[in-house]
């Protein structure tokens, strides 16, 4: 059992995960390691840590400014290796590296999944990456125990959720609302996702189901995965740390955020 499936098998009947959204070097080299162990202390049951990608065809403005900022620090692919290992001597949270294919291909696929197994990795998202052409990274992944987690939003049709659903391991990553990664008003959230988790739970039957897309505060949290194992927070986060960083004790209010999340104080 690796660290994500844990984590579910773990988790209370009533209770929700909390998955975060981090673009690995925002706001800067340093802050990386220290902001996963900080989000751990408050909340957190998995990082989503990002790879930067000079052209994220999938994400809104927020995470494309993450993106572009990291790339200006000159995070490169062995920076991130390098913060999970570190973050690897003091915890075992769940950690998946999500981003697009391309600068996994500059790396080398097998040599990508082989160093992402040495320093802790536990699972990987490539939302450019299609069912059907899963199969460029998922038998190298496989190899070297990286759970792929594919992707379904409200358009995708019943026989690709269950094909995400053979697909996946660790959980499948719900979409709530169709288009680019932001935060939304909670209303245009809710009316999309009523309909939308009703489809996935006929359809994604041997996975755990987290959603994400839209939520910015512990009221978004629960309405929207009322139906679903867990949350995942992104574009919120990223906006929170843009407006705090660099302040007085901007590491404090994000804390202070993150706990607001997942407890709703």
């Amino acid at each position: 059992m690796n660290r994500i499936q844990k984590v579910f098998e773990e988790k209370e009947t009533d209770s929700k995960l909390m998955s975060l959204f981090l673009t690995a070097g925002f706001p800067d080299l340093d802050a990386t390691v220290d902001l996963i162990l900080g989000f751990e202390k408050n909340g957190a049951d998995i990082i989503e840590l990002g790879m930067p990608f000079s052209d994220p065809l999938a994400d809104g403005p927020t995470i494309q400014y993450s993106s572009d900022t990291a790339i200006k620090n000159g995070v490169t692919m062995n920076h991130i290796f390098d913060m999970v290992q570190k973050v690897r001597t003091q915890s075992d949270i769940p950690i998946v590296l999500m981003g697009y294919i391309n600068p996994v291909l500059h790396y080398g696929i097998e040599k990508f999944c082989q160093k992402a197994n040495e320093v802790g990795v536990d699972g990987l998202i490539i939302p450019d990456i299609p069912i059907e052409e899963g199969s460029i990274i998922e038998n190298d992944a496989r190899e070297y125990e990286l759970s792929m987690i594919y992707l379904v939003a409200p358009n995708t049709t019943d026989e690709r959720m269950k094909q995400a659903d053979e697909k996946s391991e660790g959980f499948v990553y719900c979409v709530s609302v169709t288009g680019v990664t932001g935060a939304r008003e909670g209303e245009e959230v809710s009316k999309s996702v009523n309909r939308f988790i009703e489809r996935v739970r006929q359809n994604i039957n041997h996975n755990p189901v987290m959603i994400g897309f839209g939520i910015k505060t512990h009221e978004d949290a629960n309405d929207i995965a009322l139906n679903a194992d867990g949350f995942i927070v992104g574009s919120a986060l990223i906006d929170n740390i843009k407006s705090n960083y660099p302040g007085d004790d901007w590491k404090k209010n994000i804390f202070s955020f993150v706990h607001s999340l997942k407890y709703g104080d």
